[in-house]
């Protein structure tokens, strides 16, 4: 085999997140007897995408976003609600959003079949991330599960990559490969390492960046052939 070790992130390469924010949203708002309209879903993705942006830049913490984002959106449409509160609640509920993205089971179980070792890197919060990962069918899929939270770094900080290396004792960076969907977060955080790299770009959306993967997919089942 090629790689001996791929590293996967979570959200939107294996997990569908957007369905798991919906669920969260939702039931958090009738929880809070508040009708949800689309206009407060735009707000909130608009608000929590710019925190995201800044938490990987480091220049906000992981705590400060999860709360930040439900004081922003509150004072935009001029509600009166406990934003910490609210945001527990929301993360409980994103817990429970254990939705994958179609083909990754059949992918991740050829994968295990086929003697590779396979981790998840994420950025994200911790409480989160193992709920969601530990309701679905891949449960017990992973070597490790790696979140930024645990590391204090996020990608594409190298040192994230570092808490990876040694927790999976990698010492041959050439037999490692990354697969995500974000190319500022996995793939340049690949690059920033020194490790392939494989973008999941079912949208086919341009790049526009200067931030070039090894390889490109469509679909998951593609990078068995890189492999």
């Amino acid at each position: 085999m090629k790689y001996e070790v791929v590293l996967f992130d979570a959200d939107d390469t294996l997990f569908d997140y957007s369905l798991a924010e919906a669920h969260a949203l939702k039931s958090v708002f009738i929880e809070h007897q508040i009708e949800l309209q689309p206009s407060h879903v735009e707000l909130y993705r608009s608000v929590n995408q710019q925190l995201w942006n800044d938490f990987e830049k480091g220049t906000v913490t992981l705590d400060f976003l999860r709360h930040e984002r439900f004081r922003r959106m509150f004072a935009e449409v001029q509600v009166e609600l406990d934003a910490i509160h609210f945001s527990e609640r929301y993360v409980h509920y994103l817990g429970e959003g254990s939705f994958l993205i179609e083909g990754s089971d059949v992918l991740i179980h050829q994968m295990r079949g086929s003697g590779h070792r396979i981790a998840i890197i994420t950025n994200g919060i911790k409480q989160t991330q193992h709920s969601r990962i530990g309701r679905s069918s891949l449960a017990n899929s992973f070597e490790h599960i790696i979140v930024s939270e645990d590391t204090g770094y996020s990608k594409p900080h190298t040192g994230i990559f570092d808490y990876a290396f040694d927790k999976l004792q990698i010492t041959d960076k050439s037999k490692v490969l990354i697969v995500g969907d974000s190319l500022t977060s996995d793939i340049q955080g690949g690059i920033n390492y020194g490790i392939d790299t494989c973008w999941y770009n079912p949208k086919r959306k341009r790049n526009e960046t200067l931030i070039k993967p090894t390889y490109e997919i469509q679909r998951l089942d593609e990078l068995l052939q890189y492999i």
